[in-house]
């Protein structure tokens, strides 16, 4: 089981991530951009990262090398997506993976997808 989750998201979807992480007995990190400072979502987790640099608050929710970061600098297991932002993105999922980030802690990895069982025969 994971110990402690990176968030990389903000908002609503950060708020249920951490609640769902939380029944669980996950601690939950949040990162926010500047202009999210006083977002609801950082509130709601064990610990809030700053990332960026003002300017774009987009832009720093959308930048992999801050958010690696973040998750090793506070000791993350694991990273959750979210929605959107780098959800769907390989680039991510794959520095998620790479070995550097597996080497600094136990189980780097991102939430795997449940794993479908093939039909049985009597639903053929």
């Amino acid at each position: 089981m994971f110990k402690r989750v990176l968030i990389a998201n903000r908002g609503e979807i950060a708020i249920r991530i951490a609640r769902a992480a939380e029944a669980l007995g996950i601690e939950t990190v949040s990162v926010y951009a500047a202009a999210d400072a006083l977002g609801l979502h950082t509130r709601v987790t064990t610990e809030s990262r700053q990332i960026g640099a003002g300017g774009d608050p987009v832009k720093a929710y959308l930048d992999i090398e801050a958010l690696v970061a973040a998750a090793l600098a506070t000791g993350c297991d694991c990273v959750h997506p979210g929605y959107g932002f780098l959800s769907e993105n390989a680039a991510f999922a794959r520095r998620c993976l790479c070995r550097s980030c597996r080497a600094r802690t136990r189980r780097w990895r991102t939430p795997a997808r449940p794993r479908r069982s093939p039909p049985s025969s009597a639903t053929r």
